[in-house]
């Protein structure tokens, strides 16, 4: 083979491994971008309650995906996508949990929304707390080897309580380095871990775990939701109205399709979630005319914290403004007042 054949050759070889580093090379961060909307009346099932009326409820998602040269170059240039660290992603989690914490956010979503719709149609619903669900524990935490993300916390010191507050009261009152005893399921199995109390914040003492409260929902109206891959808080909303229009044969969308997001909690309060002017771009592509933003107004302690801060409903109010005109973006505080705003639509 002469020189200059082999020189080809070479850079060929050299060209070929530099597409494929920028295809494939991971990098330390994730890409965030326009997902998919579902409809909730292929998701939502409700027995003797079927969904008859014209347009839909759609669930949004943001689309996440690890970033490589190409994708982050790409992500950099568009407007509709956004290069995040792995930290704000996964906070420090591995994949496995990653996935198991978001599944089970959708399940708490998803138990909230039929509490609120089911209480607001006066059908009969009732829910249980069952206790603590471990989402991370925190590096110098000493449960750290003996609890893991997903484990549910029945009990501490052999103490029940009907929320996380009570938990976290009892351990509030708790010295450092004073050594609990911590009861907990994990597949379905229990168990009982004992360590010491670490130093979490100035002059308190914790396990050293992020929580929230696992519920279970009891209906007498049989109802299944199966949301499929799709995890995370932000469809609280959507599913109380989906499940409420059903429960009711109330004709919220008058024919259209409604976009929106948002968690609610079971006193019906709306919450904020992160990627909405990702999810206006997806209502966007998928035909929708109307779309629920969450609204709350911020404090003069946020304000002073972030001078620029946004609401929700003013980055969706925005960014529809700029890509989407023809969509009419409403904030909502509560689920009665997305129904109220509904009914006029």
């Amino acid at each position: 083979m002469k020189k200059s054949q082999t020189k080809r050759y070479l850079l060929g070889i050299v060209v070929f491994l530099i597409v494929l580093a920028g295809l494939f090379w991971p990098l330390p961060n994730y890409i965030e971008g326009p997902g998919d909307a579902a409809n909730l009346s292929k998701i939502v099932a409700i027995k003797g309650h079927p969904d008859q009326r014209k347009g839909q409820f759609m669930l949004m998602s943001v689309s996440i995906a690890k970033a490589r040269p190409i994708t982050y170059l790409y992500a950099k240039l568009s407007p509709y996508y956004s290069v995040v660290s792995d930290e704000n992603v996964t906070a420090g989690q591995n994949m496995q949990e990653y996935d198991k914490v978001q599944q089970f956010y959708m399940e708490s979503s998803i138990g909230q929304a039929i509490y609120t719709a089911y209480k607001h149609a006066h059908k009969a619903v009732k829910m249980d707390y069952r206790g603590i669900y471990v989402l991370d524990i925190s590096k110098n935490s000493k449960f750290r080897n003996k609890l893991q993300v997903g484990d549910v916390v029945e009990a501490i010191d052999g103490h029940r309580f009907k929320s996380s507050t009570g938990f976290v009261n009892y351990v509030k009152k708790q010295k450092l380095g004073q050594r609990l005893t911590v009861t907990l399921k994990r597949n379905g199995k229990r168990h009982k871990v004992t360590a010491p109390l670490i130093m979490i914040s100035k002059h308190r003492a914790g396990i050293g775990i992020t929580l929230t409260d696992d519920l279970k929902v009891h209906t007498n109206i049989p109802i299944k939701v199966n949301p499929g891959d799709v995890g995370g808080p932000s469809g609280g909303l959507m599913f109380s109205l989906q499940i409420y229009s059903q429960l009711t044969n109330k004709d919220l969308r008058h024919g259209q399709k409604v976009a929106g997001t948002g968690t609610v909690d079971g006193l019906g309060n709306v919450g904020e979630i992160g990627g909405i002017d990702k999810k206006i771009m997806t209502a966007k592509k998928h035909g929708a005319k109307i779309f629920l933003a969450p609204y709350i107004k911020p404090t003069k302690q946020i304000l002073k914290l972030e001078p620029g801060h946004q609401t929700n409903y003013q980055l969706a109010k925005q960014t529809a403004k700029k890509y989407a005109p023809g969509m009419k973006v409403i904030p909502v505080k509560t689920f009665s007042q997305a129904v109220k705003i509904l009914e006029k639509q």
